[in-house]
């Protein structure tokens, strides 16, 4: 095997394993520290990608449409939680009812004011060569955006007041509240920071996946599989399952076919899941 077109798949692999934690992460937040299954993070990856594709058309620049996307995400989430979630807390079946009645109602919305097909911003057109192969430089930039988000959402949970009140809040919520924390402004927070994520996700990834109503549906299944296969820690098993499944996926696919490569996701998450039950972090030591 030529060692560039080994670099290739495995620069190529470690790209897609950024693609799937980026679009995760948000999920495995609202799920990791509120017990929320949103249905609906699809819709919200479309929210933020329809958002930041009328700025960009708006003339607003592609890296402040990005800020703009995560905000208004943000923001349509704590609506949410008022409106919707914060009355469903503790019945986890009733949420899962809600959310997922959400997501029909939010993508037959954009169906019925955008249509089925939209065009994107355009990839940019600059690619790095290995040898006789050639990869986009977006998708590569997309490990570095992986990288750091993942470093700010870990600084944010463990080194900021708010990332302390709110783990503290969710975990034992009566001995919160008996110290004056108020579990309902924490709650629409969290709940709106995985909205924001999930937003960020879909205006980041724009260039390389076109916004369409259906554009969730390409993550949304796999980032559920990768939150559970990570168990109980948060964040540091949502980068293990995900990088881990994420890359194993897109290394079969190079070799052999997509569709290979997700029967390949399945049975990985599967033979996780039979060799782990909690998730591969459940018995770690770590908390986030």
């Amino acid at each position: 095997m030529e060692l560039d077109y080994l670099a290739t798949v495995l620069l190529s692999s470690l790209s897609s394993a950024s693609v799937l934690l980026i679009a995760t992460v948000g999920l495995a937040i609202v799920f990791g520290l509120m017990g929320v299954i949103n249905l609906a993070h699809g819709e919200f990856i479309m929210f933020g990608a329809y958002v930041a594709l009328f700025a960009t058309r708006s003339g607003v620049p592609f890296p402040l449409a990005v800020v703009l996307a995560s905000v208004v995400t943000a923001l349509f989430g704590a609506i949410v939680e008022r409106a919707i979630i914060r009355h469903l807390y503790g019945r986890i079946l009733d949420t899962l009812l809600a959310t997922w009645g959400l997501s029909l109602v939010l993508y037959q919305s954009a169906v019925l004011i955008f249509g089925t097909v939209t065009p994107g911003v355009g990839m940019p057109q600059s690619n790095i060569e290995i040898g006789n192969y050639t990869l986009s430089t977006y998708l590569l930039f997309l490990i570095l955006v992986a990288v750091v988000l993942i470093g700010l959402l870990y600084w944010l949970l463990t080194r900021t007041g708010y990332g302390i009140v709110a783990r503290a809040a969710i975990q034992d919520p009566e001995t919160a509240a008996t110290m004056g924390i108020e579990s309902g402004r924490i709650n629409t927070a969290t709940f709106a920071l995985g909205s924001g994520l999930a937003g960020f996700a879909g205006a980041i990834l724009l260039p390389a996946f076109p916004a369409t109503p259906s554009m969730g549906f390409a993550f949304v299944i796999k980032a559920f599989l990768a939150v559970v296969a990570a168990g109980p820690v948060t964040l540091s098993g949502t980068v293990a399952a995900g990088g881990v499944l994420g890359s194993i996926a897109s290394m079969t696919a190079s070799f052999y076919t997509t569709v290979m490569g997700d029967v390949v996701f399945f049975i990985a998450t599967i033979t996780i899941l039979r060799i782990f039950p909690l998730g591969i972090s459940a018995r770690w030591r770590l908390k986030l």
